[in-house]
C-alpha cells in the first residue's frame, strides 16, 4: 500500500505527482497487470491437440477452395461478392 501525506500547504498536483511516482517505484501497478493478464500454460497434450485441429481445418479449407465451394481469401475482395447480397 502506498501512502503520501500532504506537506502543509502543498498543491494537489504536487501531491498527486509524488503519489504516482511512489506507486510506480513500488511495483504495485505492474504486479496487478501481471495478475490480470496471466494465462495458464497449456500442457503438452492440449497444445498438440489444438495444433492438429488447426492443421485439419486448414486442409479442409484448402480442399473446399480447390473444389470451388469456397473462394480464396486473396481473390475474394476482388470479385465484388463481399458486401453484396
Amino acid at each position: 500500500m502506498v501512502e503520501v501525506k500532504n506537506k502543509g500547504n502543498e498543491p494537489v498536483e504536487n501531491l498527486l505527482r509524488r503519489f504516482s511516482r511512489r506507486w510506480q517505484q513500488s511495483g504495485v501497478g505492474k504486479r496487478s497487470r501481471d495478475r490480470r493478464y496471466h494465462k495458464k500454460t497449456m500442457n503438452k497434450r492440449t497444445r498438440k491437440q489444438r495444433a492438429l485441429h488447426r492443421i485439419k481445418l486448414l486442409k479442409k479449407k484448402e480442399r473446399l477452395i480447390k473444389l470451388g465451394r469456397l473462394e480464396d481469401e486473396k481473390n475474394r475482395f476482388r470479385s465484388g461478392k463481399i458486401g453484396k447480397q
